[in-house]
């Protein structure tokens, strides 16, 4: 984030969208609200300014020229470590998921009202300088910062994660899912507790944004995505981080 003026810190937002009426009607409301916003209008270009200019958040729409929003989230994403927001089709599961599997952190359904836009960037940016007031991604009643399971180490401080010594490579959203789980070991959360939790909002009982994350995690923590036993499902029920594997 940088400081205008008179010291006031605002957000850069980084809008990746080809229709101009539109990014430009964004651009307005958000710019209005407090932030700094910049337009890229194709996906060759925006993978190379989200690399250099590191901006606070990216608005990524799905489809664009050049190369569309897959494209540019898979491309960007072990360099770019902040949200990104992806706009997809209102009734298009299938967009929604393949962003999340690409990185995206979340996702609005197009046309997307300003204000729940709004709502949703600076819900991502809250969470990724930690700072969600609601204790987002936090353990009920756990005030330590530092959580360790055997050979994988969470540090809630530095919001970073280590697997036998080596750094473990989060999204700002698998974190948060990762520390809420883990910070309630020994506990089952159900997906309507998990998702109200990390985006504040009820679930619908359609969205697949937990399960797609957890799909992702488990190997990254070094467990079996065929034969999970560190992250459970749990039939009807929810999810259950275990304390200690045998």
């Amino acid at each position: 984030m940088h400081t205008d003026g008179i010291g006031n810190t605002q957000a850069r937002v980084m809008i990746v969208e080809d229709d101009d009426r539109l990014a430009q009607l964004t651009a307005d409301y958000l710019l209005n609200n407090g932030m700094a916003v910049e337009i890229i209008r194709d996906g060759i270009t925006a993978i190379s300014a989200i690399v250099e200019k590191q901006p606070d958040i990216v608005v990524l729409d799905l489809m664009l020229p050049g190369a569309d929003g897959l494209e540019v989230c898979k491309a960007v994403r072990d360099r770019y470590k902040k949200p990104i927001l992806m706009l997809t089709a209102r009734t298009d599961d299938v967009d929604q998921v393949l962003g999340l599997e690409m990185g995206a952190d979340d996702y609005v359904p197009k046309p997307a009202k300003p204000r729940v836009l709004l709502a949703r960037i600076r819900a991502l940016l809250r969470r990724a300088d930690g700072q969600d007031n609601d204790d987002a991604g936090r353990g009920k009643g756990d005030d330590g910062t530092r959580l360790e399971f055997g050979d994988l180490i969470i540090d809630n401080g530095a919001r970073e994660v280590w697997l036998r010594g080596e750094t473990v490579d989060l999204t700002s959203a698998e974190y948060d899912l990762l520390w809420l789980l883990a910070s309630n070991a020994g506990t089952i959360l159900s997906r309507e507790e998990i998702f109200e939790r990390l985006r504040g909002i009820q679930y619908d009982g359609q969205d697949r944004s937990i399960d797609v994350r957890v799909s992702r995690i488990r190997p990254k923590v070094g467990d079996d995505p065929m034969n999970p036993r560190r992250i459970k499902t749990v039939r009807s029920k929810g999810y259950l981080f275990v304390k200690e594997i045998s």
